[in-house]
């Protein structure tokens, strides 16, 4: 899988990583190119499964397609 991401000069020094389309889906690097290891790292994270769906009793799951 691809995604683009959006590289931001920070204040401090280095580069603030983000993905637009993975919201919340953000990291940080004191280079362009740590910063964009940490991205590939972080969407990695932010697309693993989680072990387990927690959701309320009176909830109900459903599927729908696009």
């Amino acid at each position: 899988m691809k995604f683009k991401v959006v590289l931001e000069p920070a204040e401090e020094g280095g580069y603030v990583v983000y993905v637009p389309s993975l919201p919340g889906c953000i990291s940080e690097g004191n280079t362009r190119e740590e910063a964009l290891m940490n991205i590939k790292e972080a969407i990695e994270l932010y697309l693993e499964p989680t072990e387990k769906l927690v959701i309320g009793k009176s909830a109900e799951i459903a599927e729908v397609a696009v």
